[in-house]
């Protein structure tokens, strides 16, 4: 794994940004230098309990699940049932660029911290609330959590076997997509704001993501009036696309082109299957399907998997085995890109992470900080950040308000 010191000083293309809360989105950001203050109630974040597995001792232990998605940031109390923690989130909130909420609509106007009441003291705010639903819409008052999401935006309808129940991705998907969805949207609001001075509230919610992530499938939906069916590992506009079995396992195969058919077919030394009318162009092998896989799936029994996939890269098609999350986390590739990190959390746990996923030129991004117990820079951030003295951070730990 490769050691990435980790340190609070930014220097990243978003260096001097200051952002206030969110998971993922906000991670992506911080790691490209920006400012993030993580803010939980004096509780913490439901998902610091979200294990086994942990990390740390189970004094001060902290979750995978957490630990995947708050890296790079600092971590803070404030307790919003307060005035005074209302206040100091407030102070917080004029002296950011962004802020990420995560409440049902209408929750951070009830503490004041809505959008309309932040907007006439700080203009160029980017305020983005992540909802299930969003804020407006008969479901708008809906709790939203990925699994759910999944289920009612028809991914789990098209996920699993063919003749089997839906399944739901084996990753928390739509968490991931609308974090993304966040993180470039900010950016360009943003953007906007440099030019113009006006922030704006964007409205991202779990549904509109999953929705949009359907993609292709949404689009045959769309224009074909016909309800997508399951296809499991098959690819319903592509053939071949999917899995085949090989004499010792199993393996990907993913043919994008009459080209790379071609290929294929001389690489299993049936070169006559090219000029096959049923398989001579890719809607013709979709027409027969069930034709054609039954031809290729008898050659790709008889020989082994690492065998097929050197013959058909050496051919220009695209293969790949079916690797273990373990298997790939210790890949040569991965490891060569240098994807895996490894540093030490703030009780002195070792912490092997997966890091940031894109490449710069210019200004790399940079794991900066481990994810924060719960309100380690509470009192670093009120002084820097707000400029209270021990005795104002005292009196308002004796008020409840952090």
């Amino acid at each position: 794994m490769t050691e990435i010191p980790l340190t609070e000083a930014a220097s990243g293309p978003l260096a001097g940004l200051r952002v206030l809360a969110g998971p993922y989105a906000t991670m992506l950001l911080g790691d490209l230098g920006a400012d993030v203050i993580k803010v939980e109630g004096p509780a913490g974040d439901d998902t610091r309990d979200w294990g086994p597995p942990f990390a740390g001792d189970p004094a001060d232990r902290m979750s995978a699940y957490f630990l995947s998605v708050n890296r790079s940031k600092r971590g803070i109390t404030l307790n919003l049932k307060t005035p005074g923690g209302r206040r100091l989130a407030r102070e917080l909130a004029q002296r950011s660029h962004v802020l990420v909420e995560n409440f049902k609509p209408g929750g951070m106007a009830r503490f004041g911290l809505g959008y309309d009441d932040l907007r006439g003291e700080t203009p160029a705010l980017v305020y983005a609330s992540i909802t299930g639903f969003g804020q407006n819409g008969p479901y708008h008052d809906r709790p939203g959590y990925d699994h759910v999401i999944q289920a009612m935006s028809g991914l789990m309808a098209i996920t699993g076997p063919r003749d089997g129940p839906p399944h739901k991705v084996g990753v928390a998907i739509v968490d991931v997509i609308t974090g993304l969805l966040a993180a470039a949207s900010i950016l360009a609001a943003l953007r906007h704001a440099e030019r113009t001075g006006q922030g704006q509230h964007l409205d991202l919610s779990l549904l509109d993501s999953s929705l949009s992530a359907l993609v292709n499938i949404a689009s045959n939906a769309l224009i074909s009036g016909v309800e997508p069916a399951r296809y499991g590992n098959d690819h319903p506009n592509i053939v071949p696309y999917q899995v085949f079995a090989a004499a010792d396992g199993d393996f990907v195969l993913a043919v994008g082109n009459d080209a790379q058919f071609a290929a294929l077919c001389r690489v299993i030394d049936q070169p006559g299957l090219a000029a096959d009318p049923r398989f001579a162009t890719n809607p013709a092998r979709v027409n027969h399907r069930a034709a054609l896989v039954a031809v290729l799936s008898e050659h790709f029994a008889r020989g082994p998997v690492a065998a097929w996939i050197d013959a058909l890269l050496t051919a220009g098609i695209p293969a790949g085995p079916i690797h273990s999350v373990t298997g790939i986390l210790n890949d040569p590739h991965v490891l060569a890109r240098g994807l895996i990190g490894r540093g030490t959390l703030a009780t002195g746990a070792d912490w092997p992470y997966v890091g940031p996923p894109v490449g710069f030129s210019q200004t790399p991004p940079q794991v900066r900080l481990p994810p924060p117990r719960l309100g380690e820079h509470t009192e670093a951030v009120l002084r820097a950040v707000l400029g209270l003295d021990e005795a104002a951070i005292a009196a308002h730990r004796d008020a409840g308000d952090l």
